[in-house]
């Protein structure tokens, strides 16, 4: 079960990396409320990213990670 849910967790944040920078606005002229859109991309994308960590950090954290016995 933990290895599909690191493989799930994975595929998120390649999306959330991959679709970070705008590429199909580059060039676009353009704006609403005086901001180009590539800049509303940025803050719905990092909105978005929030909300993905919040739930990963409530839901995830540490998944993947091993304890380390200590050596001595």
């Amino acid at each position: 079960m933990s290895t599909v849910r690191i493989l799930a967790w994975t595929v998120v944040a390649l999306v959330l990396m991959a679709l970070a920078v705008p590429w199909f606005l580059w060039g676009e002229a353009r704006t609403a409320v005086g901001l180009p859109l590539w800049l509303w991309w940025h803050v719905g994308w990092m909105a978005l990213a929030s909300l993905v960590f919040a739930v990963f950090a409530r839901t995830d954290w540490g998944l993947g990670v091993e304890e380390v016995s200590q050596r001595g």
